[in-house]
């Protein structure tokens, strides 16, 4: 992973700034709003309007650090949508969950949870049930700007400054930070673990694993709305499919069930970046190859027709 539309601090001193105001900004504003809203004024998490500002701190914090605490401004944000060349990416955002809901399910059903697929009729009592996973995906498809929120900061921003030059690792650390930024939503009530520990470690897998999705996205696209589509896909098609369908089961497989559509998502993104990493390899063998009078011949033919 190496994305070269970097625009990160010179000076190390100063990255290491922003990396710390930025993750002071996000921690204690986001857990902040989190205790005020449900210990201070009694609001459900589960409330995506009490979930929104949460969602959108990364970014602020983002902005607010690119602005007025390094000053680096917006060259590597990844802001543009970049349609032309970057769609093969956001297909593969926006299919992917589907994909990883077939999977996840097919999973369950080996492991001897059979999924019950008219349990789909209580998302939507309009519609037959098959039609279900294509409204989700669409809502996924209007929904990604919300998603923005927390990987502009993340995938956008940390990311690239948390360990410059070692790109695996940086990315890995972001994902447990994001991870670690999100325990509490398990100690407020969004979500419940019938074992809390071994909840919070296979949610924390989860993470990594996704991180390490979305900065592939994010680097091959050379934007930051990939990431966010396929983070809202996550959320509102992939988590919400396999708990409806599911059912009664969902809390007794999640520890074996969620981290697999993450972890073989981010098997084929290894095998990409070993792929574009031989590829690389062989452009430099090729550069390297000594100059024969028989290929300098060719090429001067060659440039001589070209002409």
């Amino acid at each position: 992973m190496v994305n070269s539309m970097t625009a990160i601090p010179r000076s190390a001193a100063l990255r290491r700034q922003g990396v710390a105001a930025f993750l002071a900004l996000t921690f204690t504003s986001a857990w902040g709003w989190m205790l005020v809203a449900r210990l201070g004024l009694r609001l459900s998490l589960v409330n995506p309007l009490v979930q929104l500002p949460f969602a959108l701190v990364p970014a602020l914090a983002a902005v607010v650090v690119r602005l007025w605490v390094t000053g680096e401004g917006f060259r590597d944000a990844g802001l543009s949508l970049r349609l032309r060349t970057a769609w093969p990416y956001y297909l593969a955002a926006w299919v992917g969950p589907l994909l990883l809901t077939a999977g996840g399910v097919g999973l369950a059903a080996l492991l001897g949870h059979r999924p019950d697929i008219g349990q789909l009729a209580s998302i939507t009592p309009w519609m037959p049930p098959w039609a279900v996973p294509l409204l989700l995906a669409a809502a996924a498809l209007v929904l990604a700007p919300l998603y923005w929120g927390e990987e502009f900061g993340w995938t956008g921003y940390l990311r690239q400054r948390l360990l410059p030059g070692r790109p695996l690792l940086s990315t890995l650390a972001t994902g447990l930070i994001w991870a670690t930024w999100h325990y509490p939503l398990a100690l407020l009530g969004y979500l419940h673990f019938a074992n809390l520990f071994a909840g919070l470690g296979t949610w924390t897998l989860s993470f990594l694993c996704q991180e390490y999705l979305l900065s592939w996205l994010r680097i091959r696209s050379g934007s930051i709305w990939p990431a966010s589509l396929a983070h809202a896909g996550n959320n509102l098609v992939l988590s919400v499919l396999l708990g409806v369908l599911l059912g009664s089961d969902y809390d007794e497989v999640a520890l074996t069930l969620l981290p697999v559509p993450a972890l073989a998502l981010a098997a084929c993104c290894a095998a990409l970046g070993l792929r574009g990493r031989r590829t690389a390899r062989s452009a430099r063998t090729r550069d390297a190859e000594p100059v024969t009078p028989e290929l300098a011949a060719r090429s001067g033919s060659n440039s001589a027709a070209r002409g």
